[in-house]
């Protein structure tokens, strides 16, 4: 059964890398003629690609709920914060969205082959490191100028994949975001790893679920309070969702 795995998953990798070539190309060929939101459809169109053959290649299936949680409205302001786990929820969560949405990430991804350069003509917010302050006042310019449009924030307030049962630190980037845009922030906690585990090459079939929590108003509030709540939030539903993954912690 592992064996078995194993090839499919070899398999799945190869799908993708072989498509996006082709994908990546006609984004960056099309792009002088698009504008940023056509753009951004056209490559989400490659992730619903990656995510149906994870579905049918791999066997791991999506499961949302809280859907009605989202706010309602082609300008309603929202930041996304989620529980990081694997690749999978990266891929699948344009595709789940009602709303355009813009990750922040490091600057490096927009160097990878073909992949980071399709990335490099999507209006998102890319950013450096080593550059703390200057990093964070792009964050809100850029931040304001796409919620305003319409666009949703989304970040992983543990900023990187966290093995499955164990909690990061939380940082409050995306809070101190909200609490400067006066966006409510949406926690969603994620089980990925149950099916796809970080940095693993071996994927299994099995239930993602996807849980929508309740808006939490950010005008008013500190970026740290904030950043509590939605990490109690999620933590709380993560051993809801996946308590044998928590089982004597």
């Amino acid at each position: 059964m592992i064996l078995f795995h194993a090839l499919r998953s070899v398999l799945h990798l190869l799908f993708m890398a072989v498509t996006v070539v082709p994908w990546a190309l006609a984004v960056l060929i099309a792009a002088p003629f698009l504008n940023s939101t056509q753009i951004y459809w056209m490559c989400v169109g490659w992730l619903r690609l990656a995510v149906r053959s994870g579905e049918l290649m791999l066997g791991i299936r999506n499961r949302i709920s809280g859907f009605e949680n989202l706010p309602v409205g082609s300008t309603a302001p929202a930041i996304l914060l989620l529980k990081h786990q694997s690749t999978w929820e990266t891929f699948c969560m344009p595709t789940l969205m009602p709303h355009p949405l813009a990750y922040v990430f490091k600057k490096e991804l927009l160097y990878v082959p073909f992949f980071g350069w399709a990335m490099a003509k999507m209006d998102m917010i890319h950013i450096d490191r080593s550059k703390r302050a200057q990093a964070f006042n792009k964050v809100v310019q850029q931040g304001q100028r796409l919620l305003d449009q319409g666009t949703w924030v989304i970040m992983f307030p543990e900023g990187t994949r966290i093995p499955r049962g164990e909690q990061g630190t939380y940082k409050t980037g995306g809070t101190r975001l909200a609490v400067a845009t006066g966006a409510p922030v949406i926690p969603i906690a994620v089980t990925s790893a149950r099916c796809w585990p970080r940095k693993a090459l071996i994927k299994r079939p099995g239930v993602v679920d996807f849980s929508i929590g309740k808006p939490i108003p950010s005008e008013g509030r500190e970026a740290d309070e904030l950043m509590r709540e939605v990490e109690a939030w999620i933590e709380a539903e993560m051993r809801r969702l996946d308590p044998e993954a928590y089982a004597g912690r």
